[in-house]
């Protein structure tokens, strides 16, 4: 049986602060700064996708978080010669393979690893060579599971935006369906993470399921940053996530 009993960890995307900086130019707000700052307030993770377009994170912050942290770093990536180049360089503590197009606002959905299969196959193969963890951003549907599973990635990180966006009976056939995808990541040996849109009011259920072993949120927190200050706002996230998690587990207990 799969070890459900795991902690919950939290990664922090400081992509936006980024976007912020670049808004202007200069130099500030420094998303390595808000990094850093994180780290103190409890995050597990620093999340940061570096783009084709480059719009937000730079490779000189690349550089700079590699250099400063401590905690481990998850690079959000496209599946481009250029980006494994990046990573191979760089060696991160892990890879995060996303679907990416250069007119979107954010990352729309899961990549396809059913059709993307013998594209990042090799692809895979080149960063776990490298020693980075490879792990691919994909819709909670068990076809995308077994996909990742054969393309050799440890890791799959579950799509939420739908459910953020979605209400009702719509929203709890969706958190159905990451349960039912989390329970099959487990069960065929993938770690289970998830991220995308979760906010205070919606993250309780996410961080119910039992699989999930950790959740990639930024957007959100550095929005909520601006208001309370992002140490604040991450260890409001955490305490929610962790009181979830404990229900959760009370109610399997009993």
């Amino acid at each position: 049986m799969p070890n459900v009993s795991r902690p919950l960890r939290l990664g922090i995307n400081v992509d936006h602060v980024a976007t912020i900086r670049n808004a202007r130019g200069g130099d500030f707000p420094d998303p390595v700064r808000a990094a850093v700052a994180a780290q103190k307030a409890g995050a597990d993770g620093i999340t940061a996708h570096l783009r084709e377009d480059r719009r937000h994170i730079s490779d000189g912050d690349i550089d700079r978080l590699m250099r400063d942290l401590t905690l481990p770093l998850n690079l959000e990536m496209a599946a481009t010669d250029e980006m494994l180049a990046i990573a191979l360089r760089h060696g991160p503590h892990a890879a995060c393979i996303v679907p990416e197009k250069r007119e979107e606002r954010t990352t729309e959905g899961g990549l396809d690893a059913v059709g993307g299969h013998d594209r990042l196959k090799p692809l895979a193969t080149k960063l776990r060579e490298r020693g980075v963890r490879v792990s691919l951003f994909i819709e909670p549907d068990p076809v995308q599971l077994d996909a990742a599973k054969s393309i050799g990635a440890p890791v799959v990180e579950l799509h939420t935006g739908s459910y953020c966006l979605l209400n009702g009976a719509a929203r709890d056939a969706e958190l159905e369906r990451i349960r039912t995808a989390a329970r099959h990541a487990a069960s065929i040996g993938l770690e289970c993470h998830a991220g995308h849109g979760l906010t205070f009011d919606n993250v309780g259920p996410i961080a119910e399921i039992p699989e999930i072993v950790e959740l990639n949120i930024g957007h959100f927190l550095i929005g909520e940053a601006i208001f309370g200050g992002l140490d604040s706002a991450i260890r409001r996230m955490r305490a929610l996530m962790d009181k979830a998690r404990a229900a959760s587990a009370g109610e399997r207990s009993a």
